[in-house]
């Protein structure tokens, strides 16, 4: 758990996206560029190489546009959204949404009747328009947000830690649109900042008056929602204005994973623990396992069959060890390895596995150094079982042993175990020979959930390639 401090930050920064879209700052101006320029390009790039290739627009090339344009609507929206997208998030969210047209292609049977260099080059030339069209939506929404015919004049209500964090994140950042006007707050000077002393412009009560002193578009009301007499009186006097008006959450003790704002038949909610893969996420993450889990497996097929030799051939005993491991949901699923051990324990107690181990084969050994060891996960990829990035598996016995004693140890099976993950690439693999150890394990896929995006899994997947043969704590 990190510092409360550190919470507050954390967490107006994750939820920022939510409020920035509600806001009408540049995230939902961007964003709702992004995702019309997004079909466009897409679209547009595609119909360009149809025309000029001399192709047209009847039969099957008709077919083709109708279904990207399908999907493109459905599963080609952006999933970054309050930030500038950076080249590889766009290259990383375009392979996502080109795995889903080859899939529907392939999967469909029309692949036989399009042209495979018009679906390269346009698998080419698509993701370049889109880097420039979103990236130049970005910026003409910042600049447009930013500009003092646009800007919204602000207020908070509440000048403790919360307060002050918000002022931070509005000042530090012009293209939110928004312009401090300053604070409303009760206590004495002297216990307040002195920094901030000469920007408390009236009192919590007089909130109201304030709004229509200084014309104020949106207030912001930081206060404890344990204070919940005052908070209505302040919403009941701002009632009396026109400004938009937003409670900020008090959630500087809890370590959010994924927040949001949701309805239950009209009740506001905020979640404090969700699966960052819902929705489109969650379909473009499924789209790019299968899709990737398929090549991967077509690829490796004679090391497959090589490593099963010398996995029969070594010592006596299966070539494939089934192990009981939590998945989805704490759910107890069968994660399939090559044996790389002389045992094959599935029990109340499982021994982990350690360097110079000698229930290690010779085999094994050199199976478990160079991660050739989980190939056959990519099976369970297919399966649904598992995802190409994700927390680490751990055995049934090692589950029930750690999760009373590393907080959230749980909360990682909100995702679909990985081959490969956050953890992984950080140093964090191997032995957990203390409680400690593990807890680090926790944090870093704790961190992948808070974290997680089609860029990050892109590059965990390329850091994965670079380690397998140099890292120092496989064995």
């Amino acid at each position: 758990m990190t510092s409360d401090s550190t919470n507050v930050k954390g967490s107006i920064s994750r939820t920022g996206q939510v409020s920035g879209m509600t806001l009408g700052g540049t995230a939902a101006w961007s964003y709702g560029l992004q995702a019309i320029l997004q079909v466009l390009g897409i679209m547009g790039t595609l119909l360009v190489l149809l025309m000029t290739s001399g192709a047209g627009l009847e039969g099957p090339n008709l077919i083709l546009l109708v279904l990207v344009l399908l999907l493109a609507v459905t599963v080609g929206a952006p999933l970054t959204t309050g930030n500038q997208p950076g080249i590889r998030e766009i290259l990383a969210e375009w392979l996502m949404f080109l795995a889903v047209v080859v899939t529907v292609i392939f999967s469909t049977g029309f692949a036989q009747f399009f042209s495979p260099s018009l679906l390269l080059r346009w698998a080419v030339a698509a993701p370049l328009v889109l880097v420039v069209t979103r990236r130049w939506a970005f910026r003409l929404s910042a600049r447009a947000m930013s500009s003092k015919l646009l800007r919204r004049r602000a207020l908070i209500v509440g000048a403790g830690d919360l307060g002050l964090e918000v002022a931070r994140r509005i000042e530090g950042n012009p293209s939110l649109g928004l312009e401090l006007v300053g604070f409303c707050e009760d206590r004495a000077l002297e216990r307040l900042p002195e920094s901030n002393r000469n920007r408390i412009i009236g009192t919590m009560a007089g909130a109201a008056a304030v709004v229509k002193q200084n014309a104020v578009d949106v207030v912001y009301i930081t206060i404890s929602a344990a204070l919940q007499p005052r908070n209505l009186k302040i919403v009941n006097d701002l009632q009396d204005t026109t400004a938009s008006i937003y409670f900020v959450p008090d959630v500087v003790l809890l370590d959010l994973i994924q927040p949001r704002i949701d309805l239950i038949d009209g009740l506001p909610v905020l979640a404090a623990c969700e699966t960052p893969f819902q929705g489109m996420a969650g379909v473009a993450k499924r789209s790019f396992d299968i899709v990737f889990s398929l090549l991967i497996l077509v690829l490796i097929s004679p090391i497959l069959l090589i490593v099963a030799v010398a996995v029969r051939i070594d010592s006596s005993g299966p070539i494939l060890f089934l192990q009981r491991r939590y998945g989805l949901d704490g759910q107890e699923i069968l994660v399939y390895k090559f044996r790389s051990m002389r045992v094959t324990e599935d029990g109340p107690v499982v021994r982990q596995a350690s360097r110079n181990d000698d229930r290690i084969t010779a085999v094994g050994r050199i199976l478990r150094r160079t991660s050739l060891d989980e190939l056959p996960q990519f099976l369970n990829v297919l399966q649904g079982r598992m995802s190409i990035v994700g927390p680490r598996p751990h055995a049934v016995a090692h589950n029930e042993q750690y999760r009373g004693l590393v907080q959230g140890y749980m909360i990682r099976h909100k995702v679909k175990p990985g081959i490969t993950g956050w953890a992984q690439v950080n140093g964090s693999r191997g032995e957990t020979s203390s409680v400690d150890l593990m807890a680090r394990r926790v944090e870093l896929d704790l961190e992948y959930l808070r974290r997680w995006s089609l860029r990050l899994d892109v590059v965990i997947v390329l850091r994965t390639i670079f380690l397998v043969f140099r890292d120092p704590s496989a064995f």
